[in-house]
């Protein structure tokens, strides 16, 4: 069955710019800013949230666990929004496959280029070939095809039967020495399978929590994606039917997440069917509450901060690889913090940092330089 293209929004949603930056600033230093907190005040909410932006070591769950997560819904929602353009150019599906194919491509070159820099061209057991760029393209690549081909229940049932696949395999397929279902550190099929047939070098040693297996759950997160903007572009909804539809999406979502949690643990290094369930339930609630700020309250202001961010999402991840903001950071800024105590340093050196990445992509953001795939 094919997706219903016929019921489009007329215009760009801010929520979904303010959300993808939001994020990004996430990523791109405002969490290892917040972490560094901890420990530096006497207030214990600063240190409870500080550990929030931690990972934890195996089972449990921290809100830094939920960026990765969100960045591949984000994704997911930008897909309608893609190829509803491109037929609307004259594009074939096939046109539209070989896009996609191309940018996952690219996204892989650029993904190894990110996690192994400088490269060990003679050394290929030293390179990490899997990453968050990879995982990005894969999953806008497969999910592209799948919404070109099917509607949205059948979207939501290839969800339902892949994070089943996935739990079915992780507790029934035996791992040599350890046997079915052990979801250790050591005895888990995902790592297993990374050792035996994932080439170069794994993030954790024994597994990479990015490796073949837990692709299968991750391109969820973006099939979720597509099903959020669904629910946007039906133009005979109104737009509280429309959030009151992603908040309840978001409610069953998180509560499917927690009960399936009780047999497969919450878990980001697995990519646990549970993992899945709840952080896409967190982002369909975290759109919801932008949307309803943003785009039916009006209160727009505020958003432009994160838009910067959220239109050079790819630049920043790079830029963040390549240029080391902290150096700059220190040098712009040190002779206004030398005198306070050492322990403060990083952190008013992180928050240079930060309004520097800023002002770079202000910069680009002015003069209209957006860098997309």
């Amino acid at each position: 069955m094919t997706s219903d293209q016929s019921h489009t929004p007329t215009k760009r949603l801010v929520s979904i710019d303010a959300l993808r930056g939001f994020d990004m600033l996430m990523i791109s230093g405002a969490g290892s800013f917040i972490y560094l907190l901890h420990g530096k005040t006497d207030w214990p909410w600063v240190d409870a949230l500080a550990l929030q932006f931690e990972h934890p070591p195996w089972n449990g769950f921290t809100f830094y666990d939920f960026i990765f997560p969100l960045f591949l819904f984000i994704a997911g929602m930008s897909i309608p929004f893609s190829t509803r353009k491109g037929l609307e150019q004259g594009l074939s599906k096939s046109q539209l496959y070989w896009k996609a194919f191309k940018r996952m491509l690219i996204l892989i070159a650029l993904g190894i280029l990110d996690k192994n820099a400088p490269v060990p061209f003679f050394e290929w057991s030293e390179i990490r070939f899997v990453g968050v760029l990879q995982r990005i393209g894969f999953a806008g690549f497969i999910v592209t095809i799948l919404y070109l081909n099917f509607n949205v229940r059948s979207r939501m049932f290839w969800v339902a039967g892949l994070l089943l696949l996935y739990y079915g395999a992780m507790f029934l397929i035996p791992v040599p020495g350890y046997g079915a279902g052990d979801l250790s550190i050591e005895g888990n099929l995902h790592g297993w399978i990374d050792r035996n047939f994932l080439p170069g070098r794994l993030l954790q040693k024994t597994y990479d929590e990015n490796g073949i297996l837990t692709q299968i759950p991750a391109l969820c997160l973006t099939i979720l994606g597509t099903l959020a903007s669904d629910i946007l572009r039906k133009e005979e909804l109104s737009d509280y039917a429309k959030l009151r539809n992603l908040v309840v999406s978001g409610a069953i979502c998180v509560a499917i997440g927690l009960l399936w949690s009780l047999h497969f643990p919450i878990n980001k290094h697995l990519w646990s069917s549970s993992f899945i369930m709840l952080t896409g339930g967190m982002a369909f609630l975290s759109f919801a509450l932008f949307y309803w700020i943003i785009d039916i309250l009006k209160y727009q202001k505020w958003t432009f901060f994160f838009i910067v961010i959220g239109m050079n999402s790819l630049t920043i991840y790079l830029a963040y690889r390549f240029i080391d903001f902290g150096h700059t950071s220190k040098l712009l800024f040190e002779g206004l913090y030398k005198d306070t105590p050492e322990e403060w340093h990083p952190v008013f050196e992180s928050i240079g940092a930060l309004a520097i990445v800023w002002i770079f992509l202000y910069i680009l953001y002015r003069r209209k330089i957006f860098v997309k795939i």
